[in-house]
């Protein structure tokens, strides 16, 4: 399986200076090209339960977002930065708001979040619902239903 985006597509969107992202990929060849790829996974495994995933091209911006905001805070991290400095927490911030809003996505129940098949359409790519049940009244419903059932009523 390949990844979402591939390194030139991902220096392109990514809030990291292409001069860093150069460097991380000189000093660490084929790091920025394995998270991308273990990102993607992790999307679609997070994802599987309610899309039919991989997602087709062209993929959906806010995945490919989601997919940017995780690899740019782990590309940071790679080539080393100040904890303390205040773009380090706005891009914490956006990793971490790419993790809630991909959880969100997933959640069949409480999820607002309903992604398209394909960047180019608006079909819903949700091919999955939650469980199926029903609740009775009475704790007691259930034994008069299925005796209904039975008897043909």
């Amino acid at each position: 399986m390949s990844a979402y985006l591939d390194l030139p597509e991902f220096r392109a969107r990514t809030v990291m200076p292409s001069a860093d992202v150069d460097i991380v990929e000189a000093l660490h060849p084929g790091f920025l090209d394995s998270r991308l790829a273990v990102h993607t996974s992790k999307i679609n495994v997070r994802l599987r339960k309610r899309y039919a995933v991989p997602f087709a091209a062209p993929v959906p911006e806010i995945v490919l977002g989601w997919l940017v905001a995780l690899v740019t805070l782990e590309a940071y991290q790679k080539r080393g930065w100040n904890p303390g400095d205040a773009q380090s927490a706005q891009i914490e911030a956006a990793s971490n708001d790419a993790r809630d809003e991909l959880k969100e996505a997933a959640d069949g129940d409480d999820g607002l979040l309903d992604l398209p098949l394909r960047e180019d359409t608006t079909v819903t790519g949700i091919t999955q619902g939650g469980p199926f049940s029903y609740a009775e009244p009475s704790p007691y419903d259930w034994v008069d239903a299925q005796a209904e059932a039975i008897r043909g009523r």
